[in-house]
């Protein structure tokens, strides 16, 4: 063969190639290139979300123009700078990593019948009543003092024996939504409540049993149990839900401990202010 051949092959060899290119470009917007793969795959896409009236391939394709149109007038007037879209970027790109990283393991939890039955031995459905001073999270020390004394006043002038029931003193003197229906406020389950005040209730182990005054992030209660669901009034997809929300949540603080360890990171918790 002599050079002229070879120049010829090259020569064919890189109009196919641009002929390729070219064939697979479907549309251009100054000088960005929508490709026919791009379109199949944002086609096939759209088509998973719709039931009754599939989206017309030209209708995908105006979307995708109006799409890439507005991303480049966007970084036009600079947005992808803009600090809160940053950070609103940043959001979907650690929700993405979570995505790609843990989805696969959350998909791997599994919990029986005999496990979500050994959970809620421990961790029962209550119904409770509360008597309730409310405390603003930037209360002042007077005012948790004043909301203090109030609360002690209730419990040792209206809660006495003979006087009143748990319910109308609740009705009489307690402060939030509940106070109307006594201070009730339902079933609940573990993960609904403060910690605080699910210890406290599950604590008093009998119905009818009354706490002492406990703090919670929303001021204080005197709390009264008044139920303890049983296990065969459970719905047990909702138990499995908690605990299935538990083991995720320990994968996710396993994997941010793990990405935390191979970075370094430095706080200073004494600049936060109660």
């Amino acid at each position: 063969m002599n050079t002229k051949f070879f120049c010829l092959l090259a020569s064919l060899g890189v109009l196919a190639t641009v002929n390729a290119v070219a064939s697979t470009e479907l549309a251009r917007i100054n000088g960005t290139v929508i490709t026919l793969e791009d379109f199949n795959k944002r086609y096939r896409d759209n088509l998973k979300f719709f039931q009754f009236k599939a989206p017309t391939k030209k209708g995908v394709l105006d979307d995708l123009i109006k799409r890439e149109l507005g991303v480049q007038e966007a970084k036009r007037m600079g947005l992808d700078k803009d600090q809160d879209v940053v950070d609103r970027i940043n959001t979907v790109l650690y929700h993405a990593l979570l995505e790609k990283k843990l989805a696969k393991d959350f998909e791997q939890i599994k919990i029986s019948d005999d496990e979500a039955k050994s959970f809620y031995s421990k961790n029962p459905e209550l119904r409770t009543s509360n008597i309730f001073v409310a405390v603003r999270p930037d209360a002042s020390p007077e005012e948790v003092k004043r909301a203090q004394e109030k609360i002690r006043k209730i419990q040792s002038e209206q809660l006495k024996p003979g006087k009143m029931s748990f319910a109308e003193v609740a009705q009489r003197f307690s402060e939030g939504p509940a106070a109307p229906m006594g201070g009730d406020i339902d079933y609940q389950t573990r993960d609904k409540l403060d910690p605080a005040y699910y210890e406290t209730a599950v604590s008093l182990k009998s119905p009818g049993r009354v706490s002492d005054i406990i703090r919670t992030q929303f001021g204080f209660h005197i709390i009264k149990l008044t139920a303890v669901r049983l296990w065969d009034d459970v719905d047990r997809g909702q138990v499995k839900r908690q605990i299935f929300d538990e083991r995720r949540a320990q994968l996710f603080e396993k994997y941010m401990t793990q990405l935390k360890s191979q970075a370094k990171v430095s706080t200073h918790p004494e600049l936060l202010k109660d």
